[in-house]
């Protein structure tokens, strides 16, 4: 078990680390062969940011553990607007100026919603992962249509081309996207390997270990991206990369276990995280909106939101516990055991 929860820190830290080299050195590759800095924040940079969550489901499917795949998707978007926006309007309330974030709102619900109804009877199929593909590649159009109709005064388009990398050389930029590339693969298959196995040896689903251990983890990112942009009064760039982050699990991240294992999943993603996400995914549209004005997210609602994760995390361990034999149950087979060994 020691070797599993190192095996997962181990994973997590390189994750992270690396999932920042690939961007780094894929962005700077994409300005050095001439793509606008605007192209290359709504595309790669917020591609990027679930690139730990799209290689680690694409492990758990092939190791025929969707569970895990489908849950780091919901519990990625759970931890997103619960956990890190909710800890980033705690420190600095969010005030949302940008119209293109105005008009991604409805897009995330409409994703959101989508999914729900690919995922209704209880099965994702090959079929279900190509229309969530095809309508990752429909909303990636319609997200770089907007932005190069609004690129003039959107502060969230400034945003994301100040926070693009440093020029750098293509050697540089070709060997940070290899070293990246390769420790996020890396990465990923050893967080899988030990999250596969606490999960086994503690007789819990691997689809609860992807809402909890995994999704916290992969969504680290979008945690130190979050606080470091609301520290830096860059509200709408902390907005934006939650938005994008929650569209592109549920249209990249999702497909993965539809498309590598297809198949039935536990009723409980669909029964009892796929609510949570919906209602998350509303109050996130009520709260950042701005109905008449300047969207809003003031640390009232930021505490609302961090303790719906709190609380939804509770109950997920109190299932779980309730999942798991009590040692007085185990004693009487134990004792059956001694008997026949004597």
């Amino acid at each position: 078990m020691l070797i599993d929860i190192a095996a997962i820190v181990a994973g997590l830290a390189i994750l992270v680390w690396s999932a920042d080299r690939f961007v780094d050195g894929a962005a700077a590759l994409a300005r050095n062969f001439g793509v606008s800095p605007m192209l290359i924040g709504l595309t790669i940079v917020g591609f990027g940011t679930s690139a730990p969550e799209i290689v680690v489901s694409a492990f758990a499917a092939l190791d025929d553990n969707p569970g895990l795949a489908i849950g780091n998707a919901l519990g990625s978007n759970i931890a997103n607007i619960g956990l890190i926006l909710g800890a980033t309007a705690l420190v600095a309330p969010l005030t949302v100026q940008s119209a293109t974030l105005r008009r991604e709102y409805p897009m995330l619900l409409a994703v959101t919603l989508g999914a729900a109804a690919l995922m209704f009877d209880g099965d994702l199929d090959r079929l279900d992962g190509v229309l969530l593909l095809a309508a990752l590649v429909l909303v990636l159009g319609l997200m770089i249509r907007m932005g190069m109709a609004s690129r003039a005064n959107d502060p969230l388009i400034q945003n994301y081309v100040d926070e693009l990398p440093e020029p750098m050389s293509n050697r540089r930029a070709l060997s940070w996207f290899f070293i990246g590339l390769m420790l996020l693969l890396v990465s990923s298959r050893l967080l899988v390997w030990g999250s596969v196995n606490i999960a086994q040896a503690l007789g819990i689903s691997d689809l609860v270990i992807g809402l909890t251990i995994v999704a916290f983890g992969t969504s680290l990112p979008e945690l130190a991206a979050g606080i470091a942009s609301a520290l830096k009064k860059e509200h709408d760039l902390a907005l934006g990369n939650i938005i994008g982050s929650n569209i592109y699990n549920l249209l990249a991240v999702l497909p993965m276990a539809a498309l590598i294992a297809p198949g039935p999943f536990d009723p409980a993603a669909l029964l009892r995280d796929m609510p949570v996400v919906i209602t998350l995914t509303l109050a996130l549209f009520v709260m950042g909106y701005g109905f008449g004005g300047p969207g809003r997210i003031n640390r009232t609602e930021a505490t609302v939101l961090v303790l719906a994760f709190v609380a939804y995390q509770g109950y997920l361990f109190y299932s779980v516990r309730q999942a798991i034999p009590e040692p007085t149950a185990l004693a009487p087979l134990a004792c059956d055991l001694c008997r026949i060994l004597t």
